[in-house]
């Protein structure tokens, strides 16, 4: 042979003894593979959106576009803002979620000094799954990838050091928004990142966006909203985050019975543990839709904050 037909002939066996693309060598037998870092998701790094540029940019947009924007479309009614006077350090603010409007709505209700400094919790899987999404997401509502499932380590270490440095939360306990304009059953990783990072909680109920921008609709349709701040709450020794999240579920929905009735009927209820719940009645979907509208048009009748004496 040749020694150019040899020099062939050797060339054609390495490149057959070898995979392309070359892969990794194996990881040894006990030893614990090191986690691929993809970027997206939970894996997301929003630390540049808490920088002094990005926060300037955020506020600029919530105040000259979101503001506006929510005076023309939602023409909100904020009540119990007095309930927050002594409150002071960083939060978790939680709230009953319908629609993509209760983002903007919220972060433009939430008083001084938490409403430049306030973090939104959202669905990993969600509004990070793409680096245009993610980056959007972190930059205009400040958001930060929460698992929806599970609250992991990795997100409950984030939000600790967030709270730790001096920044609020908002979560939303429900995981995703409401199917059928009735809230869902609260999960425990709001409570459980509250008890975590001891810090109060205050609930927040959100009336009417479900009629703005319901979920599966593309475009928004005017109505009136309500945001009502509930005073804040603290774990007990005691409670767990399952316990806790209970007794969120329930200080929500007694600021929804405030939002569509008045104050003093409303606490009665609450003090009763019998505020309407926030789930809705368990029926069939066409009277579950019918209950929703006999409430919505009760929440257009005159309210009063105190009773008629």
């Amino acid at each position: 042979m040749s020694p150019v037909r040899r020099a062939a002939t050797m060339a054609r066996s390495l490149a057959g003894g070898l995979s392309f693309p070359w892969r990794p060598a194996p990881v040894p037998t006990g030893a614990d593979p090191v986690p691929a870092v993809r970027g997206l998701g939970a894996d997301y790094d929003t630390s540049w959106a808490r920088r002094y540029p990005a926060r300037i940019a955020r506020a600029a947009i919530i105040e000259s576009v979101m503001r506006p924007t929510m005076a023309v479309i939602a023409s909100p009614a904020r009540r119990g803002l007095d309930r927050l006077d002594d409150l002071d350090g960083p939060v978790v603010f939680v709230a009953n979620h319908h629609s993509h409007a209760d983002t903007p709505l919220l972060l433009t209700s939430i008083p001084e000094p938490w409403r430049h400094r306030v973090m939104v919790g959202a669905a990993a899987d969600y509004f990070f799954g793409n680096r245009i999404a993610s980056a959007i997401s972190a930059l205009t509502i400040g958001a930060v990838p929460i698992e929806r499932t599970k609250v992991g380590r990795k997100s409950a270490d984030m939000v600790r050091d967030l709270i730790g440095d001096g920044w609020s939360m908002l979560l939303y306990p429900e995981g995703g928004r409401s199917p059928d304009g009735w809230g869902q059953e609260f999960r425990g990783g709001a409570a459980f990142l509250a008890i975590k990072c001891g810090v109060p909680v205050v609930p927040i109920h959100v009336q009417g966006t479900g009629r703005i921008l319901r979920k599966g609709r593309n475009l928004p349709r005017p109505s009136r909203t309500t945001v009502t701040f509930g005073d804040p709450l603290v774990p007990t020794d005691r409670e767990n985050a399952r316990a806790f999240a209970r007794r969120l579920q329930a200080a929500v929905a007694a600021l929804g019975d405030e939002s569509t009735s008045d104050w003093y009927s409303a606490r009665i209820r609450a003090h009763a543990g019998t505020s309407p719940g926030l789930t809705g009645p368990d029926v069939g979907a066409w009277r579950r839709a019918w209950a929703l509208g006999n409430r919505d048009r009760g929440s257009r009748r005159r309210r009063r904050r105190w009773p008629a004496l």
